[in-house]
């Protein structure tokens, strides 16, 4: 997949394409479905397909202050777009003066002189241009005028997690930041991921029997609710069971949020100054204190063995 940043990466020579437009935070399963159908019909047209994206968040740059946690960052993107078969991939830096493109003009410099657009296709809820006056409406409008078609493609439709609501990233960073890991699972299609590089704690759980990578997130990371979940450590090319704690360890009057993943049954790791990534697979526990170090052992036993029981129950992610 060719990677962009900025119209000025295009080739020269690029010719018509199939394309779609979007933050794409997550590539959930609503993504995918509007992402798979522009690939689809590049394929039965010949020409390759291209998503278009932003960074920062736009609204990020339109209400500063405002960026949302991110469900993935862009590499991870990347990655997912990437297997679903898109061929190009480009990311617009969003600026204060890119803001104010008026949505005809957003066509005409992105979607008609630089990538050429044969097909646009787009969920039922696209809106571009400046203050998001653009909708698909419009979208189908210009193309009339500039040669290109639209397709629209229905959302799908959440059930157990999010009560019939359209699949979206509001939703799943609403149910992530609930703890709700297995509800955002079923809408992303795959386990919340969390990424950073393992840096040097308080050592605690290493002094405890428990040693544990903490995890030095990226910035804007949708981080889960405070307590323990099972999942996996992604590390050295390797996807290693975990027990992950996330929250500021009441037990020693922690006051810093940290996310620490425990590979379960793995003796002498270090992966201090690696980056690694941990999948969240279910809850098991809120936070708690406990009346004693002793019965905090006790307790970390046994979300070990909660941790265990549900990661065999379910399929190793890639």
């Amino acid at each position: 997949m060719q990677r962009w940043r900025g119209l000025e990466d295009i080739p020269e020579d690029w010719g018509r394409s199939v394309v779609t437009i979007g933050s794409y935070d997550g590539v959930h399963r609503g993504h995918q479905l509007i992402i798979g159908r522009a690939v689809e019909r590049a394929r039965e047209l010949g020409v390759p397909s291209v998503v278009v994206t932003f960074d920062p968040h736009p609204s990020e740059v339109v209400r500063p202050g405002s960026h949302p946690p991110l469900l993935a960052p862009h590499h991870r993107r990347a990655e997912l777009m990437a297997e679903l078969g898109v061929d190009a991939l480009l990311i617009l830096p969003f600026t204060t003066e890119f803001s104010k493109l008026s949505p005809a003009d957003f066509v005409v410099k992105v979607l008609v002189d630089k990538l050429h657009a044969r097909v646009v296709v787009e969920g039922p809820n696209f809106r571009f241009g400046h203050k998001a006056a653009g909708n698909v409406g419009f979208l189908a409008e210009l193309g009339g005028t500039y040669d290109y078609e639209v397709e629209v493609v229905d959302l799908f439709v959440s059930g157990v997690a999010g009560g019939g609501e359209p699949f979206s990233s509001t939703l799943t960073r609403r149910l992530v930041a609930e703890g709700d890991v297995a509800g955002a699972g079923e809408i992303l299609g795959r386990p919340h991921r969390v990424e950073g590089v393992v840096v040097r704690g308080a050592q605690r759980g290493r002094e405890l029997g428990f040693p544990t990578a903490n995890v030095e997130t990226l910035p804007h990371t949708a981080i889960p609710a405070d307590g323990v979940y099972a999942g996996w450590l992604h590390a050295d090319g390797e996807a290693m069971p975990a027990a992950i704690s996330v929250g500021t360890n009441p037990q020693f009057d922690g006051t810093t949020r940290t996310v620490e993943a425990y590979a379960i049954d793995r003796v002498g790791l270090d992966l201090y100054g690696q980056h690694v990534a941990v999948d969240f697979l279910a809850f098991v526990r809120g936070q708690l204190k406990f009346e004693s170090v002793d019965a905090l052992l006790v307790a970390i036993a046994d979300d070990v063995k909660r941790c265990r029981e549900l990661i065999e129950r379910a399929e190793r992610p890639a």
